[in-house]
C-alpha cells in the first residue's frame, strides 16, 4: 500500500476563487483535511470554473505507472500521471469523433460483425447480439470479474493481458445476462473499443488522440502504457498532466468546443452522458462516464455532475450546472478506500465551498 503522502503545496489563487464564487479558505479547507487525516495520499487536486483556477495543489510521495513502482515523486503541474480507468472516459471521447468521421461503425454494430476472423464465436445467434453501444456502457452480458483486486491473477483484466489473444479471451466469455440489462465493469469492453478505433482510423490509438484530441487542446506531453503484447491499454493506459485533464474537462463543459473549435461533436456528448444503465456502486452509466448527483448549498439542492474515475483515486469531475471541472490524482491504488477521499474533496472541499451560484 502507497504511503501518505507528506502535505500538499497550494498555489494563490484565494482572490480569484471568490471572484468566482468560492470561499477563498478552499485552499486552507483542503489542507486542513489533509492535516487531519480525513484526506489521503492526494497527489493532486486541480479546480476551475468558468474556465479560470479556484484551486492548485500537489503534494509529494510514492507514485505507480501501471502497477510498476516508480519511487518518490514531487508532483507539480508537468508530472505526467496515471488516469487508469479516466482512459476509458478519453476513449468515449476518441469513439465520437471517428465516428462523426465515419471511421468507425455505428453503434448497433454486432461487435462479431468487426472481428471476423472469429468466424466460430459468430455463428453463435446469441452472441451476434452484443453490439459496439454494448461495450460503451458495460452492458455485454458477458462474464468477467474486477471486483477481484488487480494483484489477484483472477481478475479479469490481468486474465485478458495475460491470454495469447486478448480478442478472442474477450469475445468467448460465457454469457450471463441478456446484452443491455445489467452493468457488468469490464476492460475488456473497451479493449474491442480501442481495438475497433485503431482498425477503423488506421492508426494506433496515441497516434489519432495525438491528431484528433490532444493537439486541439494543446496537449503535446502524455504516455500511453502498452499491455504485453504492445497493444495501448485502451483501458488504464494513458498519462497526462492535471492541468491537461482540466482542459478535457473544460472543453466537455463547453460541449465539446475549445477556443471556438468544436473538437468533439456535441450531440455525442449528449448521448455519451446520459444515463444508460444504473451501476453496482450507486451512480449510473453513460459511454465510459459515470452521472451522479450531490448537494451543492449553493444551488439550493442536488445537481447533477458526470465524472471519470480511476483506480487509486483518480477523478474527472464535471458539474455543468456549477460550471466546476476538477482533477483529482492520487496514489491509493489497489484499495477500495481510495473513492473516500475523492469523494469528500469534490462534495465536502469544492462543492461545499462554493458560495454563489452564477
Amino acid at each position: 500500500m502507497p504511503l501518505p503522502v507528506t502535505g500538499l503545496s497550494l498555489s494563490p489563487h484565494a482572490l480569484q476563487a471568490e471572484t468566482l464564487g468560492f470561499d477563498p479558505m478552499i485552499g486552507r479547507k483542503l489542507c486542513a483535511g489533509v492535516d487531519k487525516g480525513q484526506l489521503t495520499d492526494l497527489h493532486a487536486v486541480l479546480a476551475e470554473r468558468h474556465g479560470e483556477i479556484v484551486l492548485e495543489s500537489y503534494g509529494t510521495g510514492p507514485d505507480e505507472c501501471l502497477g510498476r513502482p516508480i519511487g518518490e515523486v514531487h508532483f507539480d503541474a508537468g508530472t505526467l500521471h496515471d488516469l487508469r480507468s479516466i482512459t476509458k472516459s478519453i476513449v468515449s471521447l476518441l469513439y465520437g469523433i471517428a465516428l462523426q468521421r465515419e471511421l468507425v461503425p455505428r453503434l448497433d454494430t454486432p461487435l462479431l460483425d468487426l472481428f471476423p476472423e472469429y468466424e466460430a464465436l459468430a455463428s453463435d445467434p446469441e452472441r451476434k447480439l452484443r453490439t459496439v453501444e454494448h461495450a460503451l456502457t458495460m452492458t455485454l452480458g458477458m462474464e468477467w470479474d474486477e471486483d477481484r483486486p488487480y494483484s489477484d491473477p483472477l481478475n479479469g483484466e490481468v486474465l485478458m493481458e495475460l491470454a495469447p489473444d486478448r480478442f478472442r479471451y474477450i469475445l468467448e466469455r460465457p454469457l450471463v445476462e441478456e446484452p443491455g440489462t445489467r452493468w457488468i465493469y469490464s476492460a475488456g469492453a473497451t479493449t474491442l473499443i480501442g481495438e475497433i478505433l485503431q482498425r477503423g482510423t488506421g492508426r494506433s490509438l496515441p497516434d489519432f488522440a495525438r491528431e484528433a484530441l490532444f493537439g486541439p487542446l494543446g496537449i503535446s506531453r502524455f504516455e500511453w502504457t502498452a499491455g504485453r503484447d504492445g497493444a495501448p491499454s485502451a483501458a488504464s493506459g494513458l498519462r497526462l498532466t492535471a492541468p491537461d485533464l482540466l482542459k478535457i474537462g473544460r472543453m466537455v463543459l463547453d460541449n465539446g468546443l475549445w477556443h471556438g473549435h468544436q473538437v468533439v461533436p456535441e450531440a455525442w456528448l449528449l448521448a455519451s452522458l446520459r444515463p444508460v444503465i444504473a451501476t453496482s456502486e450507486g451512480p449510473d452509466y453513460g459511454y465510459y462516464w459515470l452521472c451522479g448527483r450531490s448537494q451543492v448549498p449553493a444551488l439550493g439542492g442536488a445537481a447533477e455532475w458526470f465524472g471519470g474515475f480511476g483506480n487509486g483515486g483518480q477523478r474527472l469531475w464535471l458539474c455543468p450546472r456549477a460550471d466546476i471541472a476538477t482533477v483529482i490524482f492520487a496514489g491509493k491504488y489497489d484499495d477500495r478506500s481510495s473513492r473516500i477521499s475523492s469523494e469528500r474533496v469534490w462534495n465536502d472541499v469544492i462543492l461545499a465551498s462554493l458560495e454563489k451560484a452564477g
